[in-house]
């Protein structure tokens, strides 16, 4: 099993990254998908998730209206669009595969995004 995070980077306040993560050696369609983060000195959070039927989303407060995420499992890839970056949503983003029913639970390795001037 590998999830490949790709796309972080330093960035502007205001400007916009689009995070990407490669799936491989499971059934990607059939996880629930989802994005974390986790800044220096706190906790991971969750920033967005996707769910496996009818691709419903959901999000964190801090970060609803500015970051989309969305899945296509023709290419067992997930993408977090992030647009008007503020310096707090500075932090590594991982990507988490989760399905229920069998307890199993992937994460990847993490990409950095800064958001700085």
């Amino acid at each position: 099993v590998q999830l490949v995070e790709s796309g972080g980077g330093l960035v502007q306040p205001g400007g916009s990254l689009r995070l990407s993560c490669a799936a491989s050696g499971f059934t990607f369609s059939i996880y629930d998908m989802s994005w974390y983060r986790q800044a220096p000195g706190k906790e991971r959070e969750l920033v967005a998730r996707i769910t496996r039927v009818g691709g419903i989303t959901n999000y964190a407060d801090s970060v609803k209206g500015r970051l989309t995420i969305s899945r296509d499992n023709t290419k067992n890839t997930l993408y977090l669009q992030m647009n008007s970056l503020k310096p707090e949503d500075t932090a590594v983003y991982y990507c988490n595969a989760a399905r229920r029913r069998t307890n199993n639970n992937y994460w990847g390795q993490g990409t950095q995004v800064t958001v700085s001037s």
